[in-house]
């Protein structure tokens, strides 16, 4: 079931030209130093906003925070599993968290 849901993660980033996927065990994309979307060990897949628009989305995708390892991924959104057949859309999403941390200082 993960390997299947991970085809699902590895798609919508095939539709992003600016970045790949990196991490073997833990698949997640990264730029300007920061990670901005995350596939954890349960198959969910979390995209990283702005605080603003993370409490918007969440509201929007009728979603919540992103927990990866137990952990709340602050910035996080979980992305529910019903708008994964959307891919175009949710790269669009993608795109849109690579924007945000390509405007924060580089680590």
């Amino acid at each position: 079931m993960w390997k299947e849901k991970l085809k699902v993660y590895d798609a919508l980033i095939d539709r992003c030209s600016r970045f790949e996927r990196k991490g073997k065990t833990m698949p997640y994309t990264s730029a300007n130093g920061y990670m901005f979307s995350l596939f954890n060990k349960a198959g969910e897949i979390g995209i990283r906003f702005s605080k603003e628009v993370q409490h918007k989305y969440i509201q929007e995708f009728n979603s919540s925070t992103y927990t990866s390892y137990n952990a709340i991924m602050q910035g996080y959104v979980l992305i529910p599993e019903n708008m994964w057949d959307d891919l175009d859309k949710l790269a669009e999403y993608l795109n849109e968290s690579y924007d945000y941390v390509m405007s924060l200082p580089p680590k």
